[in-house]
C-alpha cells in the first residue's frame, strides 16, 4: 500500500459519515463499535459501494453497524479456539502437519465479521517481537511434523517486501517444511500492494508458495484486484480462495454463483466457503447452516465442478474445521434376502442436483 493510499484509508466514523457511507444520526453509536473494532476502508473498496443502495453488499462488510454492539449467547472472543492450541506466542498448531504463523495484527481493511476481531487493529501489537519471531521459527523448526506453515494474522501482505523476502527464506530454510500459504485480503483491498518486488518476495526456493485470497461478493473482483492476481498466478503461485457465507452479502445464489465463477475466471480454485464464526457482535451477518447447506445444493446443479468450494464451519473451542454441505447419500436399504449377499445387494438413496432420488446400483 502506497502512503498516499494509507492517507486515504477511512478509519473514523466522522469519516464515514462525510463520505456519505452512514448517515450522521448514526455517528454517536459508530464511534462506540470503533471505540471497540478496528475500521479501516481502502480506496479501493470505498469505491465499489454504492451510496444510493441501503443494502449493499460491499458497506455490509466494511461500513460498522451499531448491530456489532450487540452480543449473542455463544459468542465468544475466541470463537475457533486459537488461543489453547498456541504453544508459543505466534503459531497456532492444531492439527498435527501444518500450523498458523501469525506475524501481523494489522489489515488493509477489517471485515465486520473478523473472528480476530477481537485481536487486531489499532491497540493491540503490531507484530511478534523479534525475540517472539524466533520462537516461533524455532518452534517450527523444532517439529519435523510440519509440512505446511500458513502465514496469517492480521495480514501478512502488510509487511514490506523485504520482509516478506526474509521471512519466506526463514520459512524454506527448514528442511520439512515444503508449503508456505498466505491468506490475505490486499490483492482485493489494496490491489497494487501487489507489487512486481512483493510478487518475487513470496517466490523462494525450497518450498512451493500458495496464495489464499479473501473475496466475498464478485464486485471485490475488480479489474485492478484481477490483474493483482494475474501478477501472482503468471509468476507461478497458485491461488484458491477464501470467503464467508454473509447474509445480505452472497445469501442468494446468483451473488454466490457469480461470486465462485469470478474466482475461476481469475484462475482462482474456490477452496472454503465458510460458515460464519460465533464473533461477538456478528450475529446480524450471520445465516443458518440450512440456508448454507441449501445454497450449496443449488450451486451444485448451477454451476461448474470447479466452482464448488467446500462448505465448513469451525467448530467453536478449537476442534477444527468440519465440512458441514449437504449429504446426496440418504440411506442404504438391504434387500438382499440372505445376510451373506448383504454386500452384492445393498443399494443407496441418492439425490442429484434437483432434488429428485435415484437408486445406486440401479434395479435392474
Amino acid at each position: 500500500m502506497t502512503k498516499t493510499n494509507l492517507a486515504r484509508t477511512l478509519r473514523e466514523p466522522a469519516e464515514l459519515v462525510a463520505e456519505g457511507l452512514a448517515p450522521a444520526a448514526a455517528l454517536p453509536a459508530l464511534e462506540r463499535v470503533a471505540a471497540r473494532y478496528a475500521v479501516a476502508i481502502t480506496p479501493a473498496l470505498v469505491e465499489l459501494i454504492d451510496t444510493a443502495d441501503p443494502d449493499d453488499p460491499i458497506a455490509r462488510q466494511f461500513v460498522p453497524s451499531a448491530n456489532e454492539l450487540e452480543m449473542q449467547p455463544g459468542e465468544n472472543a475466541d470463537p475457533i479456539g486459537d488461543h489453547p492450541h498456541s504453544p508459543v506466542p505466534g503459531i497456532v498448531h492444531r492439527y498435527p502437519d501444518r500450523v498458523l504463523f501469525k506475524l501481523v495484527h494489522v489489515c488493509a481493511v477489517y471485515c465486520r465479521f473478523c473472528f480476530r476481531r477481537e485481536m487486531v487493529g489499532p491497540g493491540k501489537d503490531n507484530a511478534l517481537s523479534d525475540s517472539a519471531y524466533r520462537a516461533a521459527i524455532d518452534y517450527i523448526r523444532s517439529h519435523g511434523e510440519i509440512w505446511e506453515v500458513i502465514l496469517t494474522g492480521g495480514d501478512p501482505l502488510m509487511l514490506s517486501p523485504r520482509r516478506m523476502s526474509e521471512i519466506m527464506a526463514d520459512l524454506a530454510g527448514i528442511d520439512h517444511v515444503k508449503v508456505i500459504r498466505l491468506h490475505t485480503r490486499v490483492p482485493v483491498a489494496e490491489p497494487a500492494r501487489i507489487s512486481d518486488q512483493m510478487v518475487a518476495a513470496l517466490r523462494v526456493e525450497g518450498a512451493t508458495t500458495w496464495v489464499a485470497v479473501h473475496a466475498n461478493h464478485a464486485r471485490e473482483l475488480t479489474e485492478t484486484a484481477r490483474a493483482a492476481c494475474a501478477r501472482l498466478v503468471d509468476a507461478g503461485i497458485p491461488m484458491v480462495s477464501q470467503s464467508v457465507l454473509l447474509r445480505g452479502v452472497n445469501d442468494n445464489i446468483a451473488a454466490l454463483s457469480d461470486l465462485m465463477r469470478a474466482f475461476v475466471e481469475c484462475r482462482i480454485k474456490p477452496y472454503y466457503l465458510h460458515h460464519g464464526d460465533l464473533a461477538p457482535g456478528t450475529a446480524h451477518l450471520r445465516t443458518t447452516l440450512e440456508q448454507g447447506q441449501d445454497l450449496m445444493r443449488q450451486l451444485r446443479g448451477r454451476v461448474s465442478g470447479l466452482c464448488q468450494p467446500d462448505y465448513v464451519i469451525d467448530i467453536p473451542g478449537g476442534a477444527g474445521k468440519s465440512p458441514v454441505g449437504p449429504n446426496y447419500v440418504l440411506v442404504a436399504q438391504n434387500t438382499a434376502p440372505d445376510a451373506r449377499d448383504a454386500e452384492s445387494e445393498t443399494r443407496y438413496r441418492i439425490v442429484d442436483y434437483c432434488g429428485d432420488v435415484h437408486l445406486y446400483p440401479p434395479e435392474t
